[in-house]
Order: C-alpha cells, then structure tokens, then sequence
C-alpha cells in the first residue's frame, strides 16, 4: 500500500488548488495524490463557466451587432455547428493550458487515474484494488446535474449543462427547467441565437436568492428579448410526439402545453459523493449527501476535509471551491484559516449581469430587525446610457446601527466585473461614508455603487454627472 501525505480525491478546481498550496507549504516536500476519473480541471472549465461564458459571449456579439445608430453592419450569419466546434477547442486548450501543463510543475504530485472508495481501515481504494493511505485526505469529488422526478422526462430525453457543449444543431425552440443561473445563461445564449426559449421554473419569480428588484427587472429585460416564463410552475408530464417535446405545465391559471424541439434541465445540482462509503469513515453529509464540514472544512473526521462543491453551502462557485482547497490544506498544514462565506461575492452572466454579496435587505431585515437600503437604476449611469444598456439597477444594503456595508447587489452589464468594490467592503468592514468618499472613475458602470451610495444623501436625479 503506498502512503501519501496527502490524499485529494477530485480534480477540480478545489484538488487543484489544494495541491499547489500543498506544495507551496511543503517547498514540494509533501507528498501528494490526487485521484480521480474525467477531464483535468473538473465543472468550470470542462462544461461550466469557461464554456458558458464562451457561448454568451458570442451569442451577444451576434445578437447586438448594430447597437448605435448610423452604424450599418452587415447582417450576421450564424454557423453553429462551426462555433460548437470552436468552443469545445477552446476548452480543450484552456484544459491544457491551465490543468494539464499547470500540475506538471509540481513533481511531487502525483495523479492516478480511478475511481476512490474508501476502506473500512480509513485508507482509499482506486478502482476496488489498488489502495493507498493518506495522513489526511481532501474530498474534492464535485458535483453533477441532477433531473427532478418526472413523469416521462427520462423516456422523452434532456440535455443538460453537461450535455450541452457536445451540440452540433441549434433547436428551433427549447424549453429550460429552471429559472437559476444555469438556466438563464443558457437560455438566453440560446434566444439570442434565434431559438424560442421557454423558462419553467417552480418559485414565484427567477434567481428567487436575490433581490427582487433584480430578479423582476431581469425578466422583464428577457421577455422583451422573447423569452417566455412560467413561473410558480409545476410540470405533470413530459412526452415526445414526432420531433416535438411536450410539456405539460401547471400553474394557478390552469394547465398549458409546452412544446419544444429540445428540453435543458436546469433544476440543481447533486454532490458526487454517493460512491465514496463515507460510512466506513464516519463522514457526516446532509439529506442530500452533500458533505458537512466546519470553518476549517474539516469533517465529522478529523483526518478528512471536504471542499468544493461537494460541500454542503448556500453557493457553488470555482472561485470558492478553490478558497476552500486552499483553506483546508492551511490548516491541515498548522496554518490555522476559517473560510469567509459573508464577503464571496457570486453573478449570473445574463446581460445585463447579476452580482451580489453580502446579505439582501429581508435577510438583514430577518437578522437585526432593521435596514438602510437605496436603489438606483440605470437610467441614472452616463455610461449606461451611452452603451445603450439602462436597464438595471444598483441596491446597497447598510446596517444602520454601524452604517457598515452589509450587501451590494447588481443588474448591469459587467456587473461582475465591479462586484468586487462591495466584496471588499464587506470583508474589511467598510461604511457607508468609504464610498462615497472614495473618487469613482467617470464615466463607468462601477460608479452605480457610488450613486447607491450617494443616494442616502440627496435624490440622484437632481445631481451632475461629477457630484462628490
């Protein structure tokens, strides 16, 4: 049996992580494993956010290409079977680029190829024969889509975000279960590209966790982009009827036939830790088998940590799968760290963008009984206005008994590109008045912050451009 000092069961963004910082500690002295089966690099830049982004990107420029007018340009022809193929090639080299070549760097990591299952004896078996051992382990398996019961969905067929990439056909309509993020992405790429795209989802409104001045303006902006919705939804059946996909949707309006060439299923997804026995280590999970760690992401066994998305949380993000790599090797290392959920700031890469950190207005509402709030839209952003984008809107959410920032939540093309000033803010306890007297770059996007914030001050509809 061959001993390691470190065991890292994945190979996403969280075991790597974990095993760079692994070998940063160590001066690449520690000897590490990380086992696991699939592509290097795991969700995000297989079929996740580096695809996804991939395809808004291009769904945009094609959708948008005369935005001001005077400018005439030529009519845009889509080959989608063309772009697919130069999406899976551009995965395939920021695979390479960033995984393959990157872990080649550190020698004393070691990967195997196989499936982990761990032993009654608290050491992991690989494929059922070959076993190792680890002074503690990482469990970094990720996660999966996960397709809710229903009747007809299986026989009918779905794609989902993992299946999607693999498409060489743009359906003429789809229907997407689920109003998140996946959905929405996706959804949009796909209207953008001519499809007639249909959102079903179960909650009263879309992105249900945010603000709802958000979530209604974004629907507002997708419905007149031709987007459908049902909402506050339940799906009965779904059948197939020559080359159509019927859904059979009810609402409190009654029942309605959906139909569709293709149907994404959108709903969530399920940890990947079924297969793991964490039984036979004494690893506690939630209902749903996602994995219960604390601060330090450790488990119900002190030898084992869990990180990534595999862990039970509110969020799954690559960005915060990797904190959590690095978090638990800290400290499995004698470097004590907690993980910071209250300041990872997340966004939705719809156009406009949603972004968000912190707490919304009913959540500080719920925790100290009050809350400052102000919202702008964009209608009041120079920049805004001059790409032609006004709608969205900017909240801020301060606590009142200490005027600390408590939440930043925006609609706004690149929003997530200047979600990072209320990130900040949040981390190192910044007020109310560190923002607005702190010099913004006009004209930006990123100066909606500012404008929240200057709101608790006078109407921003009666200042100048440059007010401080």
């Amino acid at each position: 049996m061959k001993k390691f000092d470190l065991v890292i069961i994945g190979r996403g963004a969280a075991a790597f992580s974990a095993a760079i910082k692994a070998s940063e500690l160590s001066r690449g002295k520690a000897s590490v494993a990380m086992v696991g089966v699939g592509a290097l690099g795991g969700t995000c830049v297989n079929v996740g956010c580096v695809p996804s982004k991939y395809l808004l990107e291009a769904s945009f420029r094609y959708y948008n290409q005369s935005a001001f007018p005077g400018v005439d340009v030529k009519s845009a022809q889509l080959d989608f079977s063309k772009l697919m193929e130069g999406l899976r090639s551009f995965v395939a080299k920021a695979r390479e680029e960033k995984y393959v070549k990157v872990i080649q760097n550190y020698p004393n990591v070691e990967l195997i190829e196989g499936k982990a299952r761990f032993s009654s004896n608290g050491s992991v078996l690989v494929d059922g024969k070959n076993e190792i051992q680890g002074k503690n382990v990482i469990i970094a398996v990720g996660s999966r889509p996960s397709a809710p019961p229903i009747e007809g969905l299986e026989d009918t067929g779905y794609i989902t975000s993992d299946s999607v990439w693999q498409a060489t056909k743009k359906p003429s309509s789809l229907a997407v279960i689920g109003g998140g993020a996946i959905g929405l992405e996706i959804g949009q790429a796909f209207q953008h590209f001519g499809t007639q795209v249909t959102v079903i989802e179960a909650m009263p409104r879309i992105l249900a966790n945010t603000e709802r001045e958000i979530s209604d303006t974004l629907q507002q902006k997708l419905e007149e982009e031709g987007m459908k919705f049902f909402l506050k939804a339940r799906i009965s059946s779904v059948n197939k009827k020559g080359e159509k996909k019927l859904i059979e949707v009810v609402t409190a309006q009654g029942k309605s036939l959906v139909e569709a060439e293709e149907i994404l299923v959108a709903t969530g997804r399920a940890p990947n830790t079924h297969d793991l026995a964490l039984e036979a280590v004494g690893v506690e999970t939630d209902k749903r088998g996602f994995i219960k760690t604390d601060l330090t992401m450790k488990t119900s066994n002190p030898k084992i940590y869990a990180a990534g998305d595999c862990v039970s949380k509110r969020l799954m993000l690559e960005t915060l799968a990797a904190r959590e790599g690095v978090i638990a090797v800290s400290n499995i290392f004698g470097e004590e760290q907690m993980i910071d959920y209250d300041s990872v700031p997340w966004a939705v890469f719809t156009n406009p963008q949603v972004a968000s950190v912190g707490m919304t207005e009913e959540e500080l509402m719920q925790k100290t009984g009050a809350c400052s709030c102000r919202l702008v839209t964009l209608e009041n952003v120079i920049k805004a206005k001059i790409i032609g984008e006004e709608a969205g809107v900017v909240k801020l959410v301060i606590d009142p008994s200490t005027q600390k920032v408590a939440g930043v939540h925006a609609l706004s093309p690149y929003a997530a590109e200047f979600i990072i000033e209320g990130a900040l803010a949040i981390k190192h306890g910044y007020t109310l008045w560190d923002i607005i007297d702190t010099v913004h770059i006009f004209p930006t996007l990123s100066e909606s912050v500012k404008l929240a914030a200057q709101a608790f001050l006078r109407s921003v509809e009666r200042m100048s451009c440059c007010v401080e």
